[in-house]
């Protein structure tokens, strides 16, 4: 397949709002593809290449500058070649070679090819053509159940690879793709509610449960291997050893399971959520301990749990987790769920989460059978730019401009952003400092008082509500906004919508 027939089909998609002509478009183009092209056009339209980090920066495409093809002459495979080159590239020398790889790239490609090339491989291929769209197209070219294809990519972690079984396998064999220890699924998600009482209306019976400030962990083990893996699918097992060998020692021979990970200090509270999080990014030996704190169990021994429901995998989590097991209690009673959300509050974390006694595990989705309840609303957004501070804050990036996701296109592109305020509040010098160091490498454009970027950097901002205001394009504003801290563990994807913002709002 040539890479002129994607770019086809990804402006297609990108020139219309309709969720049906994006899929029929990338559908038509799946049904054309050889079964080894099928992860390599997967990745491209999502921005995600198959290789995973490149090395490469927005500073290193907008290096690029030599003449394009004329003609349209490379393929998809040739393409995912280069990309393999650029993968491999380390040691003394690589910001060279890979200056080298990128401008053969650009050379072979036509403007548009090379336009969209580039996108794909900074993340940040606006199409349209979020995951969701492409599980319809997927299934649509494969003449497949939505629904199985869903299920599968959830299961697997992999869209690409579950597109190849889809497309060129059985329908047997697509209902097969299920758990496999080693192998990280998506996580659960959970909605929100403002108290425990109301959080048990929407969920009925419930084990209601701490909600820590913490990492969201999945481990996986089969005999004396563990894998440790973040809730973006990336494996930290090398970062984390002490939780490899608490896991070991479990009365278990092969499991996998959900939960959170912080650092307590001397006193026994938790440490403040980045001081956890810089254990992710360290690759040498550190002092901070972390443990781990189970809420789920998604397989053991051979048995896959994720249909049973809740109660059973309690069970089971109880039996093997033992104290490692999250603190919570199974209730249907308001009282009981709003002494625990005080207890859990008065231990110095965030609050609880409510799960429906019977329901399932469904990774990947944001249902109402998990509820999580926080004293102060807290919502996580995505930083669209940030304004030049003035006085003391003068020279540093300060005021920041917030966007919620917009799945649906209600207010532009399907899974753009939209505008919902600006804070300067909650930012230490610390912040600011960092914010003025990291935001340029994000830089969209500038103008004389912001620098305005891609939206990929999550912040988790607490508000006291929101707001009827025509002041920005989605129709609300937040209430007393503060910034409570970035969120590295977490994609733009994971972002709270607009329509939630929108659910809380005062006329």
């Amino acid at each position: 397949m040539m890479l002129t027939e994607l770019v086809d089909a990804a402006e297609t998609a990108g020139a219309t709002s309709s969720r049906l002509a994006k899929t029929d478009a990338l559908a038509a183009l799946l049904r054309r593809a050889a079964p080894d092209e099928i992860p390599v056009l997967i990745g491209l339209l999502l921005a995600a290449p198959r290789q995973g980090r490149l090395g490469v920066g927005w500073r290193g495409i907008a290096a690029v500058d030599v003449p394009h093809a004329a003609a349209a002459a490379l393929t998809i495979l040739a393409v995912d070649r280069a990309l393999d080159d650029l993968a491999a590239v380390s040691g003394s020398g690589s910001a060279a070679a890979r200056t080298g790889l990128l401008e053969d790239l650009a050379s072979r490609a036509t403007p548009a090819e090379w336009d969209l090339l580039a996108r794909a491989m900074l993340g940040e291929l606006r199409t349209g053509a979020l995951a969701g769209v492409l599980l319809d197209a997927v299934a649509a070219a494969a003449d497949r159940p939505a629904a199985a294809v869903r299920r599968a990519a959830m299961l697997s972690g992999d869209l690409g690879a579950t597109a190849v079984v889809a497309l060129t396998g059985t329908a047997e064999e697509l209902e097969a793709v299920g758990l496999a220890v080693g192998r990280p699924v998506l996580p659960m998600l959970a909605a929100s509610a403002a108290t425990p009482t109301a959080a048990l209306e929407i969920t009925g019976e419930a084990s209601v449960e701490y909600k820590l400030d913490g990492a969201r962990i999945q481990v996986h083990r089969h005999g004396d291997e563990v894998s440790v893996y973040t809730r973006s699918l990336a494996d930290v097992t090398h970062r984390l050893p002490e939780i490899v060998d608490i896991v070991r020692a479990l009365p278990a021979h092969d499991l996998i399971l959900d939960g959170e990970t912080l650092s307590l200090d001397e006193d026994g509270g938790p440490r403040p959520f980045q001081q956890t999080m810089s254990r992710f990014g360290a690759d040498v030996a550190h002092d901070l301990v972390l443990r781990p704190w189970f809420f789920d169990v998604l397989h053991v021994d051979g048995r896959d749990l994720i249909d049973e429901p809740l109660a059973v995998r309690l069970a089971e989590l109880d039996r093997v987790a033992g104290s490692w097991r999250m603190p919570g209690v199974v209730t249907a009673d308001p009282t009981t769920a709003e002494d625990l959300s005080r207890e859990a509050l008065a231990a110095g974390h965030e609050g609880v989460v409510v799960k429906a006694i019977g329901s399932p595990y469904t990774a990947g989705r944001r249902g109402k059978s998990w509820v999580k309840v926080k004293p102060v609303l807290t919502y996580d957004l995505v930083v669209l730019g940030a304004e030049w501070g003035s006085g003391r804050r003068r020279g540093w990036l300060s005021n920041l401009h917030l966007g919620a996701r917009d799945p649906e296109g209600e207010f532009g592109e399907p899974g753009g952003f939209v505008m919902v305020g600006k804070t300067f509040k909650g930012l230490s010098d610390e912040l600011l400092r960092w914010q003025t160091e990291t935001f340029p490498a994000y830089e969209q454009r500038r103008t004389a008082s912001a620098v305005l970027l891609r939206p990929e950097i999550v912040v988790e901002i607490a508000i006291d509500g929101v707001q009827h205001s025509p002041r920005y394009p989605g129709g609300i504003a937040l209430r007393f906004a503060r910034v409570k801290h970035y969120r590295p563990d977490k994609t733009a994807a994971e972002a709270d919508t607009i329509q939630t913002l929108r659910a809380l709002r005062r006329e």
